[in-house]
């Protein structure tokens, strides 16, 4: 009996730089074309025996403000998933060829869309379009070159799943908040990141499924370790776990990331993917109130072992024996001064959360607000002559600076947002904080959030990244030592179904 394939080609109708072909349905999938400009055209190849899709596509690339490449889809709705294994035809060709899954408004070139690329040097990412004619932009994945992906739309969120030789899909880490609306499109790509080449990718094991809504348990929690590029945005995932982390500090050498999970502190090298448990002696009960000293020798730690109450201490950045610095609770550090000789902290008196600050030797503590309402997360500009709070004093929570001293409190943000954790830059030209709506009362965990930043001296506010945060995400300071990326936490709730 002969094997039975279809073989579809495009060019049948070009209309505004899009190919599209008029064709009966490929498997699981309604019609292909090029997208954008290829001058030369792809195709795909459907094999019904193995249930196969060879698709070859050209393009010049998917990425900036628009895309060329070779497309098989479908129209769908709702909340949905597309899995395959991909394997390209063929070696060499450019490094940033890419095979994808992909999710897109429309086929116009400029779409917003969300895909999972597989790129032929083996980087794969979750890039993304958030509106249409924007820039691209990416959560690189921590893991090289796997053999499966599945890509994801669950609400206003799309993640990546990916899977090495004999292995189970995993999730990549990060997620996107993108607003695809229904009905979108959804299939296989290809672009051969060079527009006099076509290159050829095979996707098997291919699925599309509707994601049940129906939950038949507790979500289970998925935390990831993330960077982002202030200039680009783009993000790359550092570290990816079941348990909860929070609040990245980054080393004064940029070598090695710090943060709190379950009441302990741990130390992750940039580059690795197994993190150290630092030894903080009794101290088992630390909050995500922690940060490095300037000079890189100690760490400040709030730590609840003491008739559960938060307690600020220091002790060697490599571990050893806390030494006591607050001795009233609860306390919670939040900034280190340029000189290394004070400590800024929110401190509850009396009923009324105040900025305080304290000598590194301990002694009396120092108030610096005494406005009604909240005042919260202390952080030093590099140069040490002010510390950045939040504020409710106004309403709303926003971002305030003052003099070291508490004078000249004067409010820095106000819209309609509750901003939260100001941490300014090492190089002292951008503030950094966290963004909810503004029904969103306290900093909670678990909400839609943005990461936004702002010159100093003021002047257009710039969305860094939204994400599903909050509690965890940014309390404390979390540059990256030469001002370029910055280090946060990003969450997932995954239901069982």
């Amino acid at each position: 009996m002969k094997k039975i394939t279809k073989i579809i080609t495009t060019c049948n109708l070009i209309i505004t730089g899009l190919a599209f072909s008029q064709s009966a349905s490929i498997g699981i999938f309604k019609d292909n074309g090029d997208i954008g400009i290829s001058l030369k055209p792809g195709s795909v190849q459907y094999d019904s025996t193995k249930k196969t899709y060879t698709v070859a596509g050209g393009g010049e690339n998917m990425w900036f403000s628009k895309d060329a490449f070779h497309f098989v889809w479908k129209k769908v709705s709702g909340n949905i998933s597309l899995t395959a294994n991909i394997q390209w035809i063929g070696t060499g060709g450019h490094p940033h060829r890419k095979a994808c899954l992909v999710i897109r408004q429309s086929l116009d070139a400029s779409s917003a869309y969300a895909d999972a690329a597989l790129h032929s040097e083996g980087l794969t990412s979750l890039q993304y379009r958030e509106v249409q004619g924007e820039l691209t932009h990416e959560i690189q994945s921590n893991v090289k070159s796997p053999v499966k992906a599945r890509i994801e739309k669950d609400g206003d969120y799309v993640s990546m799943s990916i899977a090495r030789e004999n292995e189970e899909l995993q999730p990549a880490g990060g997620s996107i908040r993108i607003k695809i609306t229904d009905p979108f499109y959804i299939g296989l790509g290809v672009c051969s990141h060079d527009s006099n080449v076509v290159e050829t990718a095979v996707f098997s094991n291919v699925e599309i499924k509707n994601i049940e809504s129906k939950v038949i348990g507790e979500p289970m929690l998925e935390s990831t370790l993330e960077t982002i590029a202030i200039a680009s945005t783009d993000r790359k995932v550092i570290y990816r776990t079941q348990d909860h982390i929070e609040a990245p500090n980054w080393s004064r050498d940029g070598k090695y990331l710090l943060f709190n999970s379950n009441g302990l502190m741990y130390k992750l090298e940039v580059n690795s993917l197994t993190p150290q448990l630092i030894d903080t002696k009794f101290a088992k009960y630390c909050n995500n109130d922690h940060g490095i000293s300037p000079d890189g020798k100690l760490l400040a730690i709030s730590d609840q072992s003491v008739d559960n109450k938060s307690l600020i201490y220091v002790l060697p950045v490599e571990g050893g024996e806390p030494r006591l610095i607050t001795p009233t609770g609860p306390s919670y550090w939040h900034g280190w001064s340029p000189d290394g000789k004070t400590l800024a902290y929110c401190a509850e008196r009396n009923g009324q959360y105040d900025i305080y600050t304290i000598p590194i030797t301990g002694g009396e503590e120092k108030r610096l607000t005494t406005a009604p309402g909240l005042d919260d997360g202390p952080d030093y500009s590099p140069d040490g002559q002010y510390i950045y709070f939040n504020s409710e004093r106004t309403g709303f929570m926003q971002i305030w600076r003052m003099k070291t001293d508490g004078s000249e409190q004067k409010q820095i943000t106000k819209d309609d947002y509750n901003n939260w954790f100001a941490h300014p830059s090492p190089d002292g030209k951008w503030i950094v904080f966290l963004s909810y709506d503004k029904d969103v009362k306290g900093h909670p965990a678990n909400k839609d959030v943005m990461l936004r930043m702002m010159p100093v001296g003021g002047g257009e506010i710039k969305v860094l990244v939204k994400l599903f945060g909050g509690q965890g995400t940014i309390n404390v300071p979390s540059w990256s030592p030469d001002s370029n990326n910055l280090a946060f936490v990003s969450y997932r709730l995954i239901s069982p179904r």
